[in-house]
C-alpha cells in the first residue's frame, strides 16, 4: 500500500458521479453563458501551465456536488470551437415550470443560441427547449420530465 498523504480532508462517503468536463475556447465567455442561462454558479477557477479551468455547480449541493468542468487548453486555442455535446448529445437541466422553459428559450433566441424551440414531447421527455453554449454544446432545459418522480419511485 502506498504511503501518500491526502491533499484534502473531505471525501465522498461512497463512490459518486461528480462531474462532466467540456472543452472551452473562451473560458470567460463560457462561465458568463452558464451563469446567465443555467442555475450553475462558479465554484472554482484556476490557471496552470496547460490552460484555464473552471468548476460550476449548484451552490446548494455542498453535500453531494456535481459539477461542470470547463477547460481551455492553451494548445487548443487556435483550433476554434470543439463541441462535444452535439448534435443530440446534451446536458439536461430540469426547470420548475413550463414558463421557465419558455423564458429560457426567449432569452436564448434573443442571444442567438436557441437550438430547439419549446416543444411538448411524449413522456417521460416533457416540455423542452435547448440552447447552444459558446462552444456549440447542446444544453437542454426541460419541465415535467419525470426524473424526480422516477428516482423517488425507485430509490425512495
Amino acid at each position: 500500500m502506498s504511503e501518500h498523504a491526502d491533499t484534502y480532508a473531505l471525501h465522498p462517503p461512497k463512490a459518486r458521479w461528480t462531474h462532466i468536463a467540456l472543452p472551452s475556447t473562451n473560458i470567460d465567455a463560457s462561465i458568463a453563458w452558464y451563469e446567465k442561462f443555467t442555475p450553475l454558479k462558479l465554484l472554482d477557477r484556476r490557471e496552470d501551465a496547460d490552460g484555464y479551468g473552471a468548476w460550476l455547480g449548484h451552490d446548494d449541493q455542498s453535500d453531494k456536488p456535481f459539477i461542470l468542468v470547463l477547460v481551455s487548453f492553451f494548445r487548443d486555442q487556435d483550433k476554434g470551437r470543439q463541441p462535444i455535446m452535439a448534435p443530440f448529445a446534451h446536458i439536461g437541466i430540469e426547470l420548475t415550470s413550463r414558463e421557465e422553459v419558455e423564458r429560457t428559450a426567449e432569452l436564448g433566441k434573443a442571444d442567438g443560441c436557441l437550438a430547439w424551440p419549446p416543444t411538448d414531447m411524449p413522456p417521460p421527455i416533457g416540455y423542452i427547449c435547448a440552447l447552444t453554449d459558446p462552444d456549440g454544446n447542446m444544453i437542454e432545459f426541460s419541465y415535467d420530465q419525470g426524473v424526480y418522480a422516477k428516482a423517488k419511485e425507485v430509490w425512495g
